[in-house]
Formats: C-alpha cells, structure tokens, sequence
C-alpha cells in the first residue's frame, strides 16, 4: 500500500508553487475581496483546479481505502488553548471553543485516575474517569458552584484520552450538529506526538465514536502547506510554548524539532503579574454585579466567589489577563528595556468590573519576554517555573529558531533560512515578525538570506494548521487515502503510521 508523502507529494509540489504564487502577488480582483473572501477564493480556486493533476500523480497507484467523494470530511485541531473543527473545503472553522472540560464536584464520587499520554510528559492533572465531563463556552461562561477546570493539554499531550473525547463529542453534536458515523474525520496532531497516543486516538475515534474514516496529519505539515509551502521552517508560538520544526517536501525532520516553554499561557501570567502589581485586582466577570443606583448611573457590587472552585476562578482571570495582552501589547521594534522607558504613554484597558488601568511600559516588556527569556528571573520570577519542571527551557525564538536550523541537515540550512513561517497565536503581536528577521539576519551565517513570512491577516495566523487541513481533506485526489474503518479492523491502528509517516 502506497503511504500518504509517497501518493499526493509531486502533486503537492504543484499545489504549493500555485499557492505561494497566489500569496506573493494576487490579482486585481481579489485584491478587492474582503480578507475572509480572499481565504475562500484561494482555498477553493486551487482545491477544484488541480484534482486533475493529483489524478494524474495517482494513476498508477492502487489504494485499498474506501473513497469519501460524496460527503464532506470534518477538520478538527486541538490545540492547546483552543479546539477548532469544521468542514472540509471552507474557510475557517466553524467551531472554535478553549481547550479545558470541566466537572462538578457535586457529581458521584470515583476515584482519580491520573493518566498521560507520552512518557515525555508527566503530568499531575488528575480527571476523575467516573464524572461527567463539560466542554464548550456555554458551560463555562456562568457561575458554576462546585465546577473544576481542567485543561486538556499540556505542552502538546493530552492529559486524559477521556477529556479529547469530551472536546470532540461537544464539536460535532453541539456545534457542528453532525452524525460523524457518516463524515471521515481528518486530526492534526502535535509534531512530538508519539505513535503510542496516536493509535490511542485513533482507536477512541473508530471504536467509541464509530467514525466511518480517519486521517492524522502533523501540525507543522498542514501548516506549510496553508501557507503554500513544502520545505519550510515552522514557527509555531502557541499558547503553551512555541515548537519549531523543519518541514522538507512534506516530511517533519524529527530530529529538528526544538521547544520552548515561553508561550501565550506564560505571557498571559506576566501580564497579570504587572497588573496586580499595581494593586489593581482583576475580578472574573461573575464575581460581581451591577446595580443602578440612579438613571444612568450603575455601582458595581461584589458578590464574592463563595463555593466556586480555585481552577474555575483562575480560568477566568487568565481569560481577562489573556484579553489585555492580546489587545494593547506590542513588540518594540529594538531591544527594550522598561527603566529606559518608564515614561512612555500609557494605554488605557477598562476591566469587566468598569474600572480603566493604564498600561505603560508592560504593553512592550511583556511580549518581550519571547526574545529576552532573561525577564522571567528579574521582572517576571515564578512565571514558567512549572513550564521548566516539565522540561522544557525558556528560551528566546531566536535561540530555538537557530537551534532547529543547526539540528538540520547542513544541505537544507540555506533553504530553511529562507523559508521560516511565523504562525499561532503569539504571532499577532504588531511588528514581532519584523524584528525577528532582522534580529535573525544579524545571527545566521553571512551566505543565507533570512526571510520570516507570516500571513497577512489573524485569521490565517490563528488557524493556518486548520486551514490546511481543510485545503488537504477536500482534494478529490486524497480521498482514496482516509484509513477506512474496514481497514482499522483488519490491520489495526498501527496502520496510519505507515500511511501518514
């Protein structure tokens, strides 16, 4: 049986040059499109296209999987912040919700039951297997007495196979509103992610959910190829730490892969850190209430946090702190020093409760934490501590960056110099891609030509690993390679290692 690089890789030499053409210089016309529109135009123009070519690629290969040409395949990426799903073939997801379940307390009592997935990552996250678990913003946007909050992942591995499910099940029966009996399910999975959790997945998605199909792709291949590209450097800044990975012509060079613990969770801890510096306490939106006192005019009124849980209230503030980061900081276009800068204007934030903060030189410092790690043992000390414990080291984007290239081999250095993807969620910071690159061409060696492309738009920034995905599952061409359930139950799960490499 043909494996899944060796049938659709000369084709998507083809996709890619196609799509990096329509990124570098698009048309008139689709200059005029909204930024949504131009996503759509590009996903769906180059998907319908080039089915022919990928037929062509594929004539002489035999495949024993069934073909999903007629239903739509549905496009899930858990993240470690938060989960997308959608349908194959559209823009952007359609649902998008954090990454944690929950569970009450109130309900019947078991015994925790720790698990991990990956012996590279020990986590004390406990979920009891007896209880209930909630995903979804409806269930974790009111006041809930007696309700734990527990995140899903940690460092790119689930904590219990229990909890994805829980993710799963509220995507496609609450938001989407599909059976997946009859729709084949295309994952992305982290890069690290071992062949012990992916068979653990994968055997979750055919035995329990009876998906009919199923397909794992890594991250920073689905990535690239959103981004028209099959060798590239990818950068990912997450919210749980970034990952760089070398991609070339579709296959993830293991060896290359580097990680650091600095990510949005981090920077979301150094903001608020700042915040309650200034003896300003940030209250969940569900502590208080407001009272018109007179027409017009309303009081704020605490209604304290009596019977809620420790992790539900932390949640929520870490919601707020994430808020304020994401939408005043900014990365400073040289190395910068807040006592050099104590007087630079402030920005006002105005908190749920009504009450404003100014936010001076920590709208600069704290996105500086990802190219000076050397912040968190002087301004920020105790933010990464447990980030450290679990093995990964705070280091600077340039220092993993460098250190991806040089684990690589000395043939591609020159090319994956020249073709480093900034995408996640840390990515959106304004001006952090033109600083990386100059800092970068000051770095690399005086023969390579340093160029950090990222997209143009935060939804392509945000979702590039969904988008391709979704570009991926809807080519007529790749439908002959799903992993059949028929195929699950006659070579088992360890059958997607040698179709998805």
């Amino acid at each position: 049986m043909a494996s899944f690089a060796g049938l659709i890789r000369p084709a998507l030499w083809v996709v890619t040059a196609k799509l990096s053409n329509a990124y570098s210089g698009s048309t008139g016309d689709s200059r005029k499109l909204s930024e949504t529109l131009r996503i759509r135009f590009l996903v769906r123009r180059h998907s319908y296209a080039l089915e022919a070519e990928l037929a062509f690629a594929c004539r002489n290969i035999v495949c024993t999987a069934e073909v999903y040409d007629e239903t739509n395949g549905v496009v899930v990426d858990c993240g470690s912040s938060t989960t997308r799903a959608g349908y194959a073939g559209e823009d952007t997801p359609e649902a998008l919700f954090p990454s944690v379940v929950g569970f009450s307390t109130a309900d019947a009592e078991g015994q925790a039951r720790p698990e991990t997935s990956n012996k590279r990552q020990k986590t004390s996250a406990t979920i009891p297997s007896t209880r209930k678990l909630r995903a979804g913003n409806a269930q974790l946007d009111y006041r809930h007495e007696g309700f734990e909050v527990e995140p899903v992942f940690q460092y790119g591995n689930f904590t219990s196979i229990e909890a994805v499910e829980a993710l799963w099940e509220h995507a496609w029966r609450d938001r989407l509103r599909v059976n997946i009996e009859e729709h084949p399910v295309m994952m992305a999975e982290p890069v690290f992610q071992t062949k012990a959790a992916r068979e653990q997945l994968l055997e979750a998605l055919f035995e329990t959910h009876k998906a009919p199909a199923a397909f794992m792709a890594k991250s920073a291949v689905l990535a690239s190829y959103a981004m028209g590209r099959q060798t590239s450097l990818m950068v990912d800044a997450g919210h749980n730490g970034t990952v760089v990975a070398a991609v070339h012509d579709g296959f993830v060079l293991k060896h290359s892969i580097t990680q650091s613990c600095i990510g949005g969770s981090a920077l979301s801890q150094c903001m608020l850190k700042s915040v309650e510096a200034k003896n300003i306490s940030v209250k969940p939106r569900f502590a208080f209430k407001r009272q018109e006192t007179s027409p017009g005019h309303f009081e704020v009124q605490d209604v304290g946090l009596k019977g809620l849980t420790d992790s539900f209230c932390k949640f929520h503030v870490q919601q707020i702190a994430a808020d304020i980061k994401e939408s005043i900081g900014r990365v400073s276009d040289l190395p910068f020093s807040a006592s050099e800068n104590a007087n630079i204007p402030t920005v006002n934030y105005e908190l749920p409760d009504g009450n404003e903060i100014q936010i001076g030189p920590e709208r600069f410092n704290v996105p500086e934490v990802l190219l000076q790690p050397s912040l968190l043992q002087s301004t920020f000390a105790g933010v990464v501590d447990t980030a450290a414990a679990q093995g990964a080291s705070p280091a600077s984007l340039l220092d993993v960056i460098q250190d991806s290239i040089s684990r690589s081999d000395v043939d591609v250095r020159r090319e994956l110099y020249n073709s480093i993807l900034l995408t996640g969620g840390c990515s959106l910071f304004a001006t952090l891609r033109d600083r990386l690159e100059r800092e970068l061409a000051d770095a690399a060696p005086q023969t390579a030509k340093v160029k950090v492309t990222s997209p143009a738009n935060a939804t392509e920034r945000r979702f590039a690993v969904w988008i391709g995905g979704s570009i991926l599952a809807s080519l007529g061409s790749f439908q002959q390679m799903w992993m059949s359930k028929k195929e699950y139950e006659e070579h088992g799960a360890a059958l997607m290692h040698r179709k998805a490499p």
